[in-house]
């Protein structure tokens, strides 16, 4: 599978803005992507992209608070920065309960606007690193017969193998061999592993 490279994608109706912002990046080998609406941004979003969301809450049409709330309702995980005023701080706090990454007041320095992006591009890249995971795992999970799942779920609950066979009306033999396809199509090194495994199915029922 072909990781796509990140890319730092700002949201500015001020061309001088997102110029100087595609000159900064650059300057640090980041790639960009411009946008003078959050209408533009919406139109061109494609959320398999992994990147950072660097966003100016004040803008004409929608602003960026609203562009936040319609990528919420998507379901996006990109992380969102936003750019905001002096007098914009209630409507920053605001994004931040709705969940952006951070803000910051111009006029910024570069470096603090480039820590910030760093900053959230990790962030992108463990959130979408736990999404693929949680869908792999679901993935081997669902292909297990009923029956793997039921010995999977008295494994984890650590019971051994002869109770299991009693609890299940199995001889201890067909248990084992059960237990270890379960543990081959889950991909699991040990009952720890399957257990963790478990745990993070269960978590998102």
């Amino acid at each position: 599978m072909t990781t796509k490279k990140p890319i730092v994608m700002v949201v500015d109706d001020d061309s001088g803005v997102r110029n100087a912002m595609r000159a900064l990046l650059k300057s640090v080998g980041l790639e960009s992507a411009l946008y003078a609406s959050a209408q533009e941004f919406l139109a061109a979003y494609q959320p398999a992209q992994p990147g950072v969301l660097v966003l100016d809450i004040r803008m004409p049409g929608m602003s960026g608070l609203e562009l936040q709330q319609q990528l919420s309702l998507r379901g996006a995980v990109i992380p969102v920065i936003f750019m905001t005023g002096h007098g914009d701080i209630p409507m920053a706090v605001e994004a931040m309960q709705h969940g952006a990454f951070d803000f910051l007041q111009k006029p910024f320095r570069d470096q603090e606007l480039l820590d910030r992006i760093n900053a959230a591009l990790k962030q992108d890249a463990e959130n979408r690193a736990a999404v693929e995971r949680l869908a792999d795992v679901k993935a081997r999970a669902e292909s297990l017969t009923p029956r793997e799942r039921e010995v999977m779920a008295l494994v984890v609950d650590g019971r051994a193998n002869k109770v299991i066979a009693i609890d299940l009306g199995l001889s201890e033999r067909t248990v084992e061999i059960h237990r270890a396809n379960v543990m081959e199509k889950m991909g699991a090194r040990s009952v720890a592993h399957l257990v963790k495994m478990h745990l993070t199915l269960t978590d998102e029922e």
